[in-house]
């Protein structure tokens, strides 16, 4: 098979998230101005954001991919012409679309743009890859519901120039490839353009007609009611077979995630993809830092048959949470510092940062941002400084565990 050099496709909710994403080594990322993308509540970007987003990323040779992949109604169009030529002008190097409509409008006014389709278009086969080429497209986003043997098929019989990309991380959804109507008739907010409200997530009970407000639990087993929830994807273990297969690229899941998700996740599959290429075997600390960030239990998806179902609760794993941001740092590691969440003096922290392996030490030498000793850094936002274990560049991020 084609063992090719695929890209790590990161997700950019806000300009936040982008500058973490860049930082900690995406090849491409992906976001959404503030209409047509499926992330409504991601933050999104504005027009003048969006030409600064696309001068970073470009100066650090990070491509951009632009999501319109709603299935936009009649008076949402108007719009769409002049927003599409407007993302051309931008220099964007993608244009993610889900829509037969919105594709034939990119390909009228944004022809120099490269046209990815969504995998809201839940391709699951090589004749369907074989169409979307054929009316223009240059790379399909799988369905997730496809096991790895699918994917190898696809990738093995697909047209010469089209690329392949497919998720390997992040939040999984009960609906194929993520069409989902539950949310439109219990809330009002439409997933097939952006406002999800995850209903899959609830908690369900039974009520029988006579006896209004009285609730039965609806059991699947001793564990719970959550009947649609699901465990999140994570194939970081499994980068190689991937690569085996002839992928362009890995999608990592979370427009809606925090600037922490976004940095720590690109920086495992960054090192994931880095050792794969080399033949070496991936250092197991790169696995441990999923789990630092907020998550669900972990599964394969459907990439080595069905994923076990989560039936447990909705919460979520969140067992670390950032205690500061790095603004600068000398080279004998003290370091300016904007706070995020107190700590005091004595605690036990952990670095992680651009080219950065974590590492834990303990806050001995704290500082106000005048020099002067303290015992807490408490106000949010706050400068204070910091001696840290090793000289750490800008956005490199200071957390502590919070639970057992």
């Amino acid at each position: 098979m084609d063992k090719r050099r695929p890209e790590v496709l990161a997700p950019a909710g806000d300009m936040e998230r982008l500058q973490m994403a860049v930082a900690y080594g995406a090849d491409a990322v992906y976001l959404a101005g503030q209409m047509y993308g499926m992330r409504s509540f991601a933050g999104n970007f504005s027009a003048e954001e969006l030409e600064t987003a696309v001068a970073l990323c470009h100066a650090h040779s990070v491509r951009v991919h632009v999501t319109c992949n709603t299935m936009p109604r009649n008076d949402e169009l108007a719009g769409l012409p002049e927003y599409l030529s407007f993302l051309q002008g931008l220099g964007i190097d993608a244009l993610i679309v889900g829509d037969v409509g919105v594709l034939a409008l990119a390909k009228r006014y944004a022809p120099k743009v490269s046209v990815h389709i969504s995998t809201q278009t839940s391709v699951t086969n090589y004749a369907a890859a074989q169409f979307w080429h054929d009316q223009g497209a240059e790379r399909i986003i799988l369905a997730r519901e496809l096991t790895l043997n699918e994917v190898a098929e696809i990738c093995a019989r697909r047209p010469r120039g089209l690329e392949v990309e497919a998720f390997v991380h992040g939040a999984m959804c009960v609906s194929y490839s993520g069409r989902c109507v539950i949310s439109n008739y219990m809330t009002g907010r439409d997933a097939s353009r952006g406002a999800c409200a995850q209903p899959c997530r609830y908690q369900y009970a039974l009520m029988e007609e006579q006896r209004p407000g009285e609730f039965f639990p609806v059991e699947e087993d001793e564990r719970g009611t959550y009947l649609f929830n699901s465990k999140d994807m994570c194939m970081i273990d499994h980068i190689p077979e991937l690569l085996n297969v002839g992928l362009d690229s890995l999608k990592i899941e979370g427009r809606a995630k925090s600037a922490y998700y976004a940095a720590v996740v690109t920086n495992a599959y960054r090192r994931a993809v880095d050792a794969a290429l080399a033949g070496e075997a991936l250092d197991p600390i790169w696995r441990g830092e999923l789990d630092k960030v907020s998550h669900r239990p972990y599964s394969q998806g459907f990439w080595y048959g069905h994923p076990e179902q989560y039936v447990g609760d909705a919460r979520y794993v969140r067992d670390w949470q950032v205690s500061a941001m790095v603004t600068s740092c000398a080279p004998d590691g003290k370091a300016l510092c904007s706070l995020r969440n107190k700590f005091h003096r004595g605690e036990t922290l952990e670095l992680v940062g651009p080219g950065l392996a974590p590492v834990s030490f303990t806050a001995t030498e704290l500082e106000d941002k005048d020099g002067l000793p303290m015992e807490e850094a408490r106000a949010p936002q706050m400068p204070f400084l910091l001696r840290l274990p090793c000289q750490a560049p800008p956005l490199s991020i200071i957390r502590k565990k919070v639970a057992e």
